[in-house]
């Protein structure tokens, strides 16, 4: 046994004694100052769930949902894009006194500016084919699709369609989850629906609506329309997603929302206003980029119109259902097979046809060469008349009477219309004005900074325009640097445009 001295025992007993008093007098002092405290026990009790029927039937939907968004969510790929712009900097724009005072100064040398951009999508096929919106992968040098298991792959693009805004990737990948498509013929205002995305960059977000309008047009300023509307909540980055029905298949492509602060592809916060391509459309515009690289759309050649109250009065026809034909493109098919202005057509190929927006998405939906069926009404008159389609011309806007500037020129991303009595009035255009009005500039658009909407363009290069076929042919012919003769709320001036986008 060891043996210790008595100092040590001392000085060891000694210290081990006060330790102790001071745990005493500590233990003391907390009884005193928490003795004059006093608490309550909580006992936190179990609440009884609810059930029965009407509960168990919520329970069914929330398991049903569940199984929709297992279902679905693999398909869905996250995408991000890259791309670099060259911009004119002012040898003083670094400077944060001038920056602060003049905002960004043009001139200078060409810099290098990059910007990333957030979208969605959904897998097609096993082999890697992927759809999303055009506006997500325009214009992008660098395309990085993340699937949801985490996996990354870098992504080309196959083809793009500026006026549905539909685009096709793909990925180099085998075996991959694909979603079922749906018919969006079936689909009717207040059908539940599922938006599925990335919002902000939350990965693989599910929103639950209904559908709150079918065959939506005038949302974007040029493209052919006839939108999906719905409440399911769609922010940026869901653009491309896909919206899915209650059986699980897609029924439309997210592709834009209403907001008080809307930017480029539908930006901005939602206001429970958000559009779908429907899946019919979307379907036709895929297969076409993928066997081809492009689209290839049916042709009327007609300019068509709602039926308001007061036109169904004057045309003798029973109720507004229908397209009204405002014009009619000499030679076209239509012409051709007949047809005349202030004819109403209510059936194609024995289809109902509700508005001018169905009967537009009918006939691009159907290839050129189809000899297809229309049951119209003249003056109150059924009539039936039969015609081969022709091709859509790829320089149209949404409908005939509409023209767009050539890709590559000046003009390109530029959209116009027939300068018609009503838009005369509206924007104020003196009478000896001929022209065609700006209906629509991509932000991209060489002209974007030079003109805008409501602009009447009454010449290109000196020669001068009174319809949509002067546009297209002056605006095709026209190569470089374009001087236009602009009138805007009834003050003519000229514009120079060059295709780099530096106008004066």
């Amino acid at each position: 046994m060891p043996r210790f001295s008595k100092r040590f025992l001392h000085e060891n007993l000694l210290g081990l004694s006060l330790t102790m008093v001071g745990v005493l007098c500590l233990v003391l002092a907390s009884v005193m100052y928490f003795g004059h405290r006093s608490y309550s026990s909580t006992v936190l009790a179990d609440g009884q769930a609810l059930d029965g029927p009407e509960i168990n039937q919520l329970e069914q939907m929330n398991k049903a949902y569940e199984r929709i968004a297992k279902a679905v969510t693999p398909a869905v790929v996250y995408i991000s894009t890259t791309q670099v712009m060259k911009v004119q900097e002012s040898p003083f724009s670094a400077d944060p006194f001038f920056r602060r005072f003049f905002g960004n100064m043009p001139g200078g040398v060409p810099q290098k500016q990059i910007l990333h951009a957030l979208g969605s999508g959904v897998l097609v096929s096993p082999e890697g084919y992927i759809v999303t919106n055009n506006h997500v992968i325009e214009h992008a040098s660098d395309i990085e699709v993340m699937l949801s298991d985490k996996r990354n792959f870098k992504a080309k693009v196959i083809g793009a369609d500026k006026l549905t805004d539909i685009a096709v990737i793909k990925i180099d990948a085998a075996n991959l989850p694909v979603a079922a498509w749906g018919n969006s013929e079936d689909l009717h205002v207040g059908d539940i629906v599922m938006a599925f995305g990335n919002p902000f960059g939350q990965n693989f977000s599910v929103t639950r609506g209904a559908v709150s309008a079918l065959g939506r047009s005038g949302i974007e300023s040029q493209g052919l329309e006839n939108f999906i509307q719905t409440d399911a909540a769609i922010n940026p980055g869901n653009s491309g997603g896909p919206l899915v029905n209650v059986k699980g298949q897609v029924v439309g492509i997210n592709t834009a929302i209403l907001s008080g602060n809307s930017g480029p592809g539908g930006e901005g916060s939602f206001l429970g206003i958000g559009f779908a391509i429907p899946s019919n459309t979307v379907k036709h515009v895929m297969e076409d980029l993928i066997k081809t690289g492009k689209v290839s759309r049916g042709y009327l050649g007609v300019e068509v119109g709602n039926l308001t109250p007061g036109l169904a009065k004057e045309f003798n026809v029973p109720d507004t259902s229908g397209a009204f034909v405002q014009n009619v493109e000499p030679g076209g098919p239509a012409a051709k097979a007949g047809i005349q202005n202030g004819d109403v057509v209510r059936k194609y190929n024995g289809q109902t046809v509700p508005d001018n927006g169905t009967l537009t998405s009918m006939v691009t939906q159907t290839d050129p060469g189809t000899v297809v069926n229309l049951e119209i009404l003249r003056n109150g008159k059924p009539m039936t008349l039969k015609l081969t389609l022709g091709e859509r011309p790829t320089n149209l806007a949404a409908t005939p009477g509409q023209g767009q500037g050539p890709s590559g020129s000046a003009l390109e991303g530029v959209s116009v219309q027939n300068l018609t009595p009503g838009l005369r009035d509206q924007l104020g255009v003196p009478s000896g004005v001929t022209g065609v009005v700006v209906s629509g500039i991509d932000q991209n658009s060489p002209a974007a900074e030079s003109l805008q909407r409501g602009d009447v363009i009454e010449s290109i290069n000196r020669q001068p325009i009174h319809n949509v076929e002067d546009f297209n042919r002056l605006a095709a012919a026209a190569k470089g640097q374009v001087l236009l003769r602009v009138n805007r709320q009834g003050e003519g001036a000229f514009i120079v445009i060059s295709p780099g986008g530096d106008g004066q």
